[in-house]
């Protein structure tokens, strides 16, 4: 949903990378010698991005970088009109970007949906074991309070309680619709925060709203004691990374390079990226990727 800086803010970041606000791009297909690695506005996509782009980058394919550009909304547009070619994704929520209507949420009926379903010329390549999917999150005393384990049992109390996240949670099919239409929990108020960020942290521990959107790897729900509620109904499908890519730049050793990562990530794996990243001295991404890239042997 797993993400989003304001639109102004989003404008002014693609301005500055020679793109369209409004598009994701620059509306000028990349070097057909460069692939170009993007990545949305969190910090796993951002460290994903750089590991794709440094290991190609080490197997002698030129790379240029955009990163943080912002939602999928904006940065689909970009990989479709060529301006990006390769960004890391999460299965479930890219199949529900292009099918709304996607009825699919195991890991492996995902994935074959999804390469079925994406536009002309765009393709995924091999699923990793890693998952981060968004989830229904309250703090410990909300869950006690409430007696909650699950999003059943917020249900009689959507209408009482206050949600939190990123803006475009309010009209995804597996955001506010999902939760609607698979639970009937519809809540007093939806705040605008931020993509799994300290806007959204800080609004459970005031108390400011008292349910979430955060995703799972998120290193401040272990920090904090934050409740994952379970997801019986299954609102939020199975999100396993994977690059998304031009198909035009998918050379073989490309793919080689891309499947090797995507074997060697799993869960475990984003937990401790997104430990690194969260930590006091809040290393850059481009240094996290190059340890782990190093420690991976690839």
């Amino acid at each position: 949903m797993k993400r989003i800086a304001t639109v102004v803010a989003a404008a002014m970041l693609l301005s500055a990378c020679g793109g369209d606000p409004l598009t994701g791009g620059n509306n000028n297909p990349a070097p057909t010698d460069t692939i170009v690695v993007g990545s949305a506005n969190f910090p796993e996509s951002t460290v994903l991005a750089e590991i794709y782009a440094q290991a190609l980058a080490a197997k002698g394919v030129k790379v240029s970088k955009k990163l943080n550009i912002g939602n999928r909304e904006l940065y689909f547009k970009g990989v479709q009109d060529g301006s990006i070619d390769l960004i890391p994704e999460y299965s479930g929520v890219l199949l529900k970007h292009v099918n709304k209507e996607a009825p699919e949420v195991g890991s492996d009926e995902v994935y074959a949906a999804l390469k079925k379903a994406l536009p002309q010329g765009l393709t995924v390549l091999d699923k990793s074991a890693a998952e981060d999917k968004d989830a229904v999150v309250v703090t410990k005393q909300i869950a006690a309070q409430y007696s909650l384990k699950s999003i059943d049992d917020l249900v009689p109390y959507c209408k009482e309680l206050v949600f939190g996240g990123p803006p475009e949670f309010q009209n995804r099919p597996d955001g506010l619709p999902g939760l609607k239409a698979k639970y009937n929990c519809e809540f007093k108020e939806f705040k605008a925060l931020d993509v799994g960020g300290p806007l959204t942290v800080a609004g459970l521990k005031d108390n400011t709203v008292q349910a979430a959107d955060l995703f799972t790897t998120d290193s401040a729900i272990k920090a904090n004691e934050f409740v994952v509620l379970e997801d019986p109904k299954n609102v939020f499908a199975a999100q396993n990374v994977l690059p998304l890519i031009n198909e035009k730049k998918a050379s073989q050793q490309v793919r080689d390079t891309l499947n090797a990562i995507s074997k060697k990530i799993d869960t475990k794996t984003l937990l401790d990226l997104n430990q690194k990243l969260a930590s006091p001295d809040k290393p850059e991404p481009e240094k996290v990727a190059k340890e782990w890239l190093a420690s991976a042997g690839i």
